[in-house]
């Protein structure tokens, strides 16, 4: 595996530890910007809104631009909205700095999740893939509870100054470890990309990836006070339980990186119906701690770790380029949004309970909307069997 895919892992790293460091200092936050709890919660959905919306625009800008220098691009935005969030003196500013962080972290994600892939030869991508979202794993596992920490105990500001140095060190890291990449000749980059999206195939599986993400989020994003209002868990464990849910989703997101390239298609049924059952389990039992913390943990194993076999069946049903990379990370972030938005108005009207089964309900769906593909499964050659292949991967690009 090239180190500089392990150098992109720290970047997606240090964005990942920016969009969920909110999440761990409201109510400082809330005190130093003389805002409410809402109001800071509101700086989450905004954060995620740019990155569904305003990540593939940023993305688009930059495809003229070799990829490492449009990673560095990218980094100068980050950092810029990142020291924005430092300094904020109140919270119209702070919305801003959220709004381009938002921005740049999504277009960070598709250009390099696009640059592992390019990095790499076509049958190891997967694994490729893999290795670089494990900065996404050890975001959730570790950056949000460093994050906080920081904050804690030299302010919330300082944990924003925190952020900055880790993404100084990636930038850095980045400008020294990752070779340039150049474009293949011929034709307009954005028209190439663009032409992509024709393909309706694709428009399904970036839909099945927002079912497979929201699902997850649908319970993730509520583990807080089911675990401690429902399973009865004092508040100080729930940490530790959030770090063992993380250490399942990097375990679960290495033995997915293996299996992404042979076996795209039966890895993401597998997982669905796991989950699903996983979901439905933790509905049924969330009031007996050890079965709701076995449930727990294999969402974790089979839920956010669908991202690589996800990632390849995407490339492979449009192109590896940055743009078609990004416009997928919008589609999970939708997932996300979906999840959170419908999660909350259900557990007003149904109690804690209700977003696992919003949960399950977003995995069958996922499930109905791999059909089409098991259906071609079907009548397709074995080769093609394994790896669920309906379209041609283009070639990566020359490294030069």
């Amino acid at each position: 595996m090239p180190r500089a895919v392990y150098v992109l892992a720290l970047g997606i790293f240090a964005m990942v530890t920016s969009e969920f460091v909110v999440a761990g200092l409201m109510p400082q936050m809330a005190d130093g910007l003389g805002a409410t709890i809402p109001e800071i919660g509101y700086l989450i959905t905004a954060f995620a809104i740019a990155m569904a919306f305003g990540g593939p625009f940023l993305t688009a800008a930059l495809l003229k631009l070799e990829q490492k220098r449009a990673l560095m691009v990218i980094f100068a935005v980050f950092l810029t909205g990142n020291v924005l969030a430092a300094l904020a003196p109140d919270y119209a500013t702070m919305l801003v700095a959220r709004v381009i962080t938002g921005v740049a972290s999504q277009a960070f994600f598709g250009v390099g999740i696009s640059l592992a892939t390019q990095l790499t030869r076509p049958e190891i991508r997967g694994r490729a893939v893999a290795v670089a979202l494990n900065g996404l794993m050890l975001g959730t596992l570790l950056g949000l509870p460093l994050a906080t920490v920081v904050g804690e105990h030299l302010g919330w500001r300082a944990a924003f100054w925190a952020i900055t140095a880790l993404t100084t060190l990636a930038a850095v890291a980045t400008f020294v470890g990752v070779p340039r990449v150049e474009r293949t000749e011929g034709g307009s980059a954005l028209r190439d990309e663009l032409g992509a999206f024709k393909s309706p195939r694709l428009w399904l599986v970036l839909v099945t990836s927002t079912f497979v993400i929201g699902a997850t989020f649908a319970a993730f994003s509520y583990l807080n006070p089911i675990l401690t209002e429902v399973t009865g868990f004092a508040t100080g464990t729930v940490p530790l339980l959030l770090i063992a849910y993380g250490a399942a989703t990097l375990i679960g997101n290495t033995v997915v990186g293996r299996l992404a390239d042979r076996y795209t298609l039966p890895v993401l049924v597998t997982g669905l119906l796991l989950n699903f059952g996983f979901l439905t389990g933790f509905a049924l039992v969330a009031d007996v701690p050890v079965a709701a913390v076995a449930m727990m943990l294999g969402i974790g194993l089979v839920g956010v770790t669908m991202n690589p076999a996800m990632i390849t069946r995407v490339q492979r049903a449009g192109t590896t380029g940055p743009l078609v990379n990004s416009v997928h990370s919008s589609f999970i972030t939708g997932g996300i949004i979906i999840a959170t938005s419908v999660g909350g108005p259900a557990i007003d009207a149904y109690g804690l309970r209700a977003p696992l089964w919003i949960g399950a309900g977003l995995a069958v769906l996922g499930l109905l909307s791999l059909l089409p593909d098991l259906l071609r499964r079907g009548t397709t050659a074995p080769a093609a069997v394994d790896t669920g292949v309906a379209a041609p991967v283009r070639e990566p690009a020359r490294v030069g």
